[in-house]
């Protein structure tokens, strides 16, 4: 469905992006991960045929964006980072005015509206200005506004930013939704936002692509120790004394203090070492009680942390 091969973009002698390649392929969500400045919004804008690249090809539904760029807008609902709101209109003018402008048919247009706003859960604000919206109503519209004309690929730049937890969630939901039917790209430098609602990443850092995998995969490369958290209930510095000792253990970390003499513990070991035979023995023998024994998973931004110290020791 996507297609992008060696993109670079220079705004004069400053370097957006370099040698950028990636494919993904119909009904993907994909995050597109990086932090601020790192070349995410200069790539999606390149997708949508926002400007050109310097060099390299992309393709959008088997379309070149340089030769072909307005059938590809065609293809493509686009959400930037800014939404392009009007504050003065009412909801169902500003989609109508958006569904003609994206040249739906007057016979259809009112039907393409009544369902994207109901597939955005915005039905309710329709006679609303969009200037009296909530920030997370207002995502919802610019959406909308992104789905309007039915596209085969939608691109969320920063579809989150400036949200509070409750709207998160939602937009989250929202997002997850619209799997399988569409081919998405999220554009975030949240690293929880994409571990909940992408099925790959595309990691990129100073304008060129450190990975692109499934999180899972980053984690069986990177990770190179067993991590357990354990809670127990016993004296913290008898009980670090001790896990130190079980064959395999790197490091005994403590954390958070719990009533009634009980700690968390992150415990590291050798990658391929179980403790689990030798935890609960050593409770046993010392009347320590257990709580909780759980694996610990690297985050993505463990794995962000972790490729971009790599690529620096590389350069």
């Amino acid at each position: 469905m996507i297609e992008v091969e060696g993109l670079t973009k220079y705004y004069g002698a400053v370097r957006g992006i370099e040698d950028v390649s990636f494919s993904i392929n119909k009904g993907e969500i994909v995050g597109f991960l990086g932090p601020n400045g790192s070349g995410k919004s200069t790539t999606m804008r390149i997708l949508t045929c926002v400007f050109p690249p310097t060099e390299g090809k992309a393709m959008v539904a088997g379309l070149d964006v340089l030769k072909r760029p307005l059938e590809v807008k065609r293809k493509i609902g686009y959400l930037p980072e800014s939404v392009p709101l009007y504050p003065d209109m009412r909801v169902d003018a500003y989609l109508n005015f958006v569904a003609e402008a994206k040249g739906i048919t007057k016979g259809i247009r009112k039907r393409h509206i009544a369902d994207v706003m109901e597939e955005c859960g915005i039905r309710d604000v329709a006679h609303r200005l969009v200037g009296n919206l909530s920030k997370g109503f207002r995502q919802r519209v610019g959406i909308a506004q992104a789905l309007i004309h039915d596209p085969e690929v939608l691109i969320l730049d920063e579809p989150t930013i400036g949200l509070d937890p409750r709207q998160t969630i939602e937009m989250r939901e929202l997002i997850k939704g619209l799997k399988g039917e569409r081919t998405i790209i999220l554009s975030s430098h949240i690293l929880p936002e994409v571990s909940v609602t992408c099925e790959r990443v595309i990691i990129i850092h100073e304008g060129r692509i450190i990975a692109v995998d499934k999180p899972e995969n980053l984690v069986a490369r990177l990770q190179k120790t067993s991590r357990i958290y354990l809670k127990v209930q016993g004296p913290s510095p008898l009980v670090l004394e001790k896990l130190k000792t079980i064959p395999g253990i790197l490091a005994v970390e403590r954390q958070e203090a719990f009533p009634e003499n009980t700690y968390g513990y992150i415990v590291n070991s050798q990658k391929d070492a179980y403790i689990g035979d030798y935890v609960f023995p050593l409770m046993l023998a010392n009347n320590w009680r257990l709580w909780e024994m759980k694996t610990v998973t690297m985050s993505l931004e463990d794995i962000f942390i972790r490729l971009v110290t790599e690529k620096d020791r590389e350069a």
